[in-house]
């Protein structure tokens, strides 16, 4: 008889016991091939609501729906076993009440597997934050520079630039933990309120433009691969360059099939080898 032995996936707590002893590598995925590979490296995996962009080329993250978001975070939590998995609340999804936003997340996370939701918004959003939490939806809090926040704040901009808007994420940042939100992503705010909120709070903090400092980072990870276009976020840095592994692949795979190099016999089916 074989045994079978089953990876033991981070959790929620685990990551919060990480604050102060460990930093948390983080990226975003969206599909099993890339989750797959994530998942040998990185304590926590992102669905974000950024697949809109990245996978979809829409102009921003606001039209990606509850399912779309559900159908994503199932594919990536099939194709993982280590990581520990959360995903974005979609843009409409949650600023209702917070009763539409349990309904969602808890449709989300019962879909999917993931362990928990991630959710932007400022002291508003708190409430909603404690009664997700109350009902056992581990939340993880955004504020700072907000996506789905791009048509208020003029664009994606950074944040917290002024003491008063500084101020303002601060005290976002300690009503999302006093609510019970297990950490937070904290982005594009300037450095030193970063290391603020991350000394103030008992809970993991993670940067995407924020400071070395932080809990933890997250990125988008079309942006360390080199699959994001000509423009890198000021925030990101291209560690690998897979668009020119792919477009070298793919070049290469073409010009084999025009020259009729690919495929040979060896790729088909009931041919006779010749002894």
């Amino acid at each position: 008889m074989s045994v079978h032995s089953k990876t033991k996936r981070i959790s929620i707590p685990d990551l919060m016991g990480y604050k102060g002893k460990k930093k948390i590598a983080s990226l975003t995925a969206y599909i099993a091939p890339i989750a797959r590979l994530l998942d040998e490296s990185q304590d926590m995996i992102l669905i974000g609501d950024s697949t809109a962009m990245v996978g979809y080329a829409m102009p921003n993250t606001l039209a990606i729906t509850v399912d779309q978001m559900a159908a994503h975070a199932a594919a990536v939590v099939r194709a993982t076993q280590r990581a520990c998995i959360l995903v974005d609340m979609p843009f409409g999804s949650y600023q209702e009440s917070p009763e539409q936003a349990f309904r969602n997340a808890a449709h989300i996370l019962a879909v999917s597997g993931a362990a928990g939701v991630k959710m932007e918004g400022g002291s508003a959003l708190a409430a909603t934050t404690r009664f997700l939490v109350d009902r056992g939806v581990p939340v993880l809090a955004h504020v700072g520079l907000m996506p789905q926040y791009v048509n208020t704040m003029g664009g994606f901009k950074a944040q917290g630039m002024s003491e008063e808007a500084a101020e303002r994420i601060f005290q976002d940042a300690l009503a999302h933990e006093k609510a019970g939100a297990f950490g937070l992503v904290l982005e594009g705010v300037a450095e030193e309120l970063a290391r603020r909120i991350t000394d103030a709070v008992a809970i993991p903090t993670i940067g995407i433009g924020a400071s070395p400092d932080c809990d933890g980072q997250i990125l988008v990870t079309e942006d360390i691969l080199g699959l994001s276009g000509d423009r890198i976020p000021k925030f990101a840095k291209p560690f690998g360059d897979a668009a020119g592994v792919i477009r070298h692949a793919a070049a290469q795979y073409a010009a084999e099939v025009r020259e009729g190099q690919f495929p040979t016999l060896d790729h088909c089916f009931g041919v006779k080898k010749k002894s």
